[in-house]
């Protein structure tokens, strides 16, 4: 085993003994493989170091000396040669950076490094947050906005929601959707042109509206599969918990509506009060469209994310009169034109270019194939059609 000081630390690395910190919280178990998120949790926690174990050094191979060539006949030199180099084999063609796929291209770029280490300090904080709001003490909003705000910067919205949905991680049911929420309302505010004052209190709603969730037990709340209707009775109960919990700590009113009403619907299907329309709070129908669009476009232990695409689909079919349309119309078609010359895959596995939105139906664009042929997703002659992913 080796004591290590962060900076000397490294990805994949295997932690020797448990990383705990000055109040007892165990943030890293003995034999979990560190990640750069691991690396920035350490960092945000002010942890100097960690003991790993030590990197076996493979033996060295002992290679048997080849026998030396035989001496060759000067005119058979230049056709033996040539006949060596045919029997070599071919390098690898690098890919053309068009070839690779963006999700590929993304992963690797510095600015993906870069956002990974970020949020990864974001959810530390988000956690310690938390932590501190069940505890009764008081949290800062406004290192809450500024952290928040630092995953904006130098990124456009594409390039935000790309990297955001490349960090779901399964094993974390709150605070990584509760960072995600958050940033999703934080752009949907901005899309509609409200006030920077509201704009932050709306970043602030959905970065607490799942708050209850820590008072759910974690076998229903990592449950993999479909919930029974005892255990999706418990579920529903984390937005009364929210509420309760945000309660007498000083929270705009709308924070807490948003906690309380982010799964009501206009149509009165939602909970936990069967709410309609103008009853819902503003703050609180915006949350909750961010929460069902990172919800559909996250993994799930039963099914592959949703490409946004086919989530826009999904609300154009089901969620229209579900949501307040002042709100999910504007969403819709700014997530769509986000989209807009992006590659994209079909479900036949046919690849092209979004060309053109049609404001009409915005799931089914205009795509030109790579071999040239222009489509319209949104003619009956395609109607079997649609954009499975985003290259």
């Amino acid at each position: 085993m080796t004591t290590l000081t962060v900076d000397k630390l490294e990805p994949n690395m295997i932690v020797a003994e448990p990383v705990v910190t000055k109040r007892g919280q165990t943030i890293i178990k003995a034999g979990e493989k560190l990640t750069p998120q691991m690396i920035a949790k350490l960092t945000f926690y002010k942890i100097e170091s960690a003991t790993v174990e030590d990197v076996e050094e493979e033996a060295p191979v002992e290679v048997e000396p080849e026998p030396a060539p035989e001496p060759e006949k000067p005119k058979a030199a230049h056709k033996e040669k040539k006949k060596t180099d045919l029997s070599k084999p071919k390098e690898t063609v690098k890919a053309s950076n068009s070839q690779i796929p963006y999700t590929q291209r993304l992963k690797a770029s510095p600015q993906f490094q870069k956002f990974q280490s970020d949020y990864a300090i974001n959810i530390a904080f988000l956690q310690k947050n938390f932590d501190d709001i069940l505890a009764g003490k008081k949290c800062s909003t406004d290192e809450m906005l500024k952290n928040c705000e630092s995953l904006f910067k130098s990124k456009t919205t594409i390039e935000l929601l790309n990297m955001l949905s490349n960090m779901r991680n399964l094993e974390d049911p709150i605070y990584s959707h509760s960072l995600n929420v958050g940033l999703i309302s934080r752009v949907i505010g901005k899309w509609l042109k409200w006030p920077l004052a509201d704009v932050n209190l709306l970043t602030l709603a959905g970065l607490l509206h799942d708050i209850g969730k820590t008072q759910i037990p974690l076998e229903i709340l990592n449950k993999p599969g479909r919930y029974t209707d005892e255990e999706f009775a418990v579920m529903k109960t984390h937005t009364t918990l929210g509420k309760k919990i945000l309660n007498d700590k000083g929270f705009d009113p709308r924070i807490l509506y948003a906690a309380l009403q982010h799964h009501e619907r206009c149509d009165g299907s939602g909970y936990p009060r069967g709410l309609e329309e103008d009853e819902i709070d503003d703050v609180a129908s915006i949350v909750g469209i961010a929460d069902v669009y990172d919800a559909m476009t996250s993994a799930r232990a039963h099914r592959d994310p949703l490409c946004s695409f086919q989530v826009i689909s999904e609300f154009e079919h089901k969620g229209l009169q579900k949501f307040n349309t002042k709100f999910i119309l504007t969403f819709l078609e700014h997530i769509a034109n986000t989209y807009n010359n992006s590659r994209v895959m079909l479900n036949n596995a046919k690849t092209g270019r979004v060309v053109y939105i049609n404001k009409s139906n915005l799931s089914r664009p205009v795509v030109q194939l790579d071999e040239g042929e222009i489509i319209n997703l949104a003619d009956s002659a395609y109607s079997d059609i649609f954009i499975k992913s985003i290259l």
